[in-house]
């Protein structure tokens, strides 16, 4: 009884071995640029505008991403194209309209850039939100 015990324990310490070695693995995989990404936008004469960018990776490795502004209550603006490459992002949308291209920092924590919206660019700081 004490050996089959024993066996159990080896096998569900195993199995959790498995599961967390698999985690580190899907991690480490995740391109930098996924996750939540915040800022202000300050267009001048109007008020400042808080935006929030939501960008995920699927199974294959195709960016996919939603801009919100809590501010004025929208949420969920596809981006219809988006690209990043060696801390080069670049995201388009046509319900802004306008785009986005900005620099990662080295600690994947900030990305500066700027956002071209009816021709006019703007500087737009974007940081990593948990």
């Amino acid at each position: 009884m004490k050996s089959r015990c024993i066996s159990r324990s080896r096998i569900l310490m195993f199995v959790l071995c498995l599961g967390i070695a698999f985690s580190f693995a899907v991690a480490a995989d995740t391109p930098a640029i996924v996750g939540s990404w915040e800022g202000t936008l300050d267009p001048g004469v109007q008020a400042k505008k808080r935006i929030v960018v939501h960008i995920s990776v699927d199974e294959e490795g195709t960016l996919s991403g939603t801009i919100d502004y809590p501010d004025q209550q929208v949420s969920g603006v596809q981006l219809n194209i988006i690209t990043y490459k060696e801390h080069a992002l670049h995201f388009e949308s046509t319900g802004i309209p306008g785009s986005y291209d900005g620099t990662m920092s080295k600690d994947n924590t900030q990305i500066n850039g700027t956002l071209n919206q009816g021709g006019t660019p703007l500087s737009l700081i974007l940081k990593k939100t948990p």
